[in-house]
């Protein structure tokens, strides 16, 4: 961890991922090989699907099932509270997404304002398991089930997430995660799509790789979206110490929920009970009437006495201008309520308890100097 302010996130590789890293290049191996294979199987077997499938980031794999599940003109819902490519990657296939409002609790997907959204043309739903807490899974499936949509789970930020003891991984259609430096787990830049459908897995494989059947073949069109060897090198690295990354997360998460929960005007993350959250992101919900400063100046006060914190996410996807010029104005008060209000802060597993004790002191020292 650098000196001096405590920062959202902590990455550095370790000797053993460098020097995994390292044989790889010395193997003149570098792109999509032995690794990447060895990479998928024990991801598929980490969260108990059939297959996975090692692609060049998050965004890639939601591209790719996204090319591979749904046609031209279908409408897909998609909560407005979530990062860019949740969404953007649907009209790169002629998609259209439907901008659905969050639960006020979880902020993922609410089921019943999904409901509403549905129309003839309506094929798929992608819930977000945001910031590693898993969304109504039951309530999305059962939805999914009686107007027969695909699902597509975003799980960028959910490795090691479970629901009712499963993990979030293993369950149909699809999932995809990110392996962007900062999450639970990284290869650097890359991603994963898992499912259990095999056709499904045999799409995505050629999709990564220009739809290549065997050397220059190609019967139909497909993209350049292969992870490379020395990624996977350091991803293997990295799964096997995934769980006790995330059981140490959600160690200091219960420290910062015990420290904060009686903070008035401070709430802290809902966890339902059926929920395992794997705690990417520790987001807490500021009561704009509780203190006389905004959000933005809460997080300043927070960095004058040493502790980062960040903002996931400042604008909802439906007030985006790459979506609204598209699809024109909408109004959904819950989103647009948690991006003036929620602001994460350190939870990682490199935190100590005087760290920790940091954070959640500079939270309560700020909430009381500026409560109303």
């Amino acid at each position: 961890m650098s000196q001096g302010k405590i920062p959202i996130a902590d990455v550095e590789l370790t000797d053993e991922e460098i020097a995994a890293a390292v044989e790889v290049l010395e193997s003149g191996y570098l792109v999509f090989g032995p690794n990447g294979e060895e990479f998928e199987e024990r991801f598929a077997d980490h969260v108990g699907a059939d297959h996975a499938i090692a692609v060049s980031s998050g965004t890639a794999a939601l591209h790719i099932v996204y090319h591979a599940m749904l046609e031209a003109d279908d409408e897909v819902l998609v909560p407005s509270f979530s990062h860019i490519s949740t969404a953007s990657m649907l009209p790169m296939v002629g998609c259209t997404p439907v901008f659905c409002d969050v639960d006020p609790d979880t902020y993922t997907i609410d089921v019943e304002d999904a409901r509403e959204r549905i129309t003839p043309d309506t094929e798929a739903i992608v819930p977000v398991h945001l910031y590693g807490n898993a969304c109504d899974v039951d309530g999305v499936v059962e939805l999914a089930r009686e107007h027969d949509l695909k699902i597509v789970w975003d799980a960028a930020q959910a490795h090691g997430t479970e629901y009712d003891g499963v993990d979030i991984g293993s369950i149909p259609d699809a999932v995809t995660y990110s392996f962007y430096p900062t999450k639970n787990m990284f290869t650097g830049e890359g991603g994963m799509i898992t499912t259990s459908d095999p056709d499904l897995a045999e799409q995505c494989r050629l999709l990564r790789a220009h739809w290549q059947t065997d050397k220059y073949y190609h019967p139909d069109l497909g993209f350049n979206y292969r992870m490379s060897d020395m990624e996977a090198a350091i991803g293997l690295e990295q799964l096997k110490k995934l769980d006790d990354m995330v059981d140490q997360r959600r160690e200091n998460a219960a420290y910062l929920t015990d420290h904060l929960s009686d903070v008035d005007g401070v709430k802290t993350p809902r966890v339902e009970p059926e929920v395992n959250h794997s705690y990417h992101l520790y987001t807490v919900a500021l009561d704009p009437a509780a203190f006389d400063i905004g959000r933005d100046a809460f997080i300043d006060e927070l960095d004058e006495r040493g502790v980062g914190a960040s903002v996931h996410y400042p604008r909802p996807l439906h007030e985006q201008p790459a979506f609204r010029d598209r699809l024109g104005e909408k109004e959904l008060p819950v989103a647009e309520e948690m991006a003036d209000r929620v602001l994460s802060i350190p939870v990682y597993p490199g935190l100590d308890t005087d760290e920790l004790a940091t954070v959640a002191d500079a939270v309560a020292d700020v909430a009381a100097e500026h409560r109303v």
